[in-house]
């Protein structure tokens, strides 16, 4: 009978990807991993991909077969990938998926915050401040400073129902509202700001948003 092979290599234009057996003891792995990465006769340097699949590793673990695949000289370890999700991580998660509420006005020198999306049901004074992990939503003035996507997601938008704002910032990328841009703002017409392609922040009717962002939709069924 054929043994199982319980670990497999690919090659890639940005390195190695090391496949690793997610059934088997850790101790059987490990055993097999250094048996391989001395085996295999490499040449050169090559960036190494981890794949543990549905195997768990605490920290101690994750060092231990980052040190075996890099006892030979010719391979380095640049990331591991894994399906299993931790608790910290599942409630990150959730927490950064759900929105939070403020009814009411946001004053000058005042900073609402929220992890996910965040809703506001009034204006955003000038020098009032709105940051949210997720989407901006504001139902009233914008007139403000509002950043989403403070936590990177690059995706996230702004939306409000007149869009004034001093500044407006997605991810990292921040955009001062020159007399060009604002000239858009210049009717009472719901708006959003969104990350372009090109790297900039643009802005459009919010009417386009489900064409510029169709995921940003979670509802099903409907008719």
């Amino acid at each position: 009978m054929t043994k199982k092979q319980l670990i497999s290599i690919k090659g890639t234009k940005e390195g190695l990807v090391l496949r690793l057996d997610d059934q088997c003891s850790y101790t059987e792995l490990l055993e097999e991993l250094a048996k391989k990465v001395s085996d295999e006769g490499f040449e050169g340097q090559a960036e190494v991909l981890l794949q543990l699949g549905n195997r768990y590793c605490n920290d101690e673990q994750a060092k231990e077969i980052i040190n075996c695949v890099q006892q030979t000289e010719h391979l380095r370890v640049a990331k591991i990938q894994s399906e299993v999700m931790t608790v910290e991580e599942c409630n990150k998660r959730l927490l950064e998926n759900q929105s939070e509420t403020y009814v009411g006005i946001v004053r000058s020198g005042q900073v609402i915050t929220a992890l996910g999306d965040l809703v506001i049901i009034g204006d955003v004074n000038p020098n009032g401040r709105v940051v949210a992990g997720g989407n901006v939503f504001v139902l009233g003035r914008l007139k403000g400073i509002a950043h989403a996507g403070s936590n990177g997601k690059r995706d996230a938008v702004i939306a409000a129902s007149w869009l004034e704002a001093t500044h407006l910032i997605i991810d990292n990328v921040v955009e001062t509202m020159t007399d060009e841009l604002t000239i858009l703002s210049e009717h009472p017409e719901m708006e959003c700001a969104y990350l372009h392609a090109n790297g900039f922040i643009a802005i459009d009717r919010l009417q386009e948003l489900r064409l510029i962002r169709p995921n940003l939709s979670t509802f099903k069924g409907g008719s």
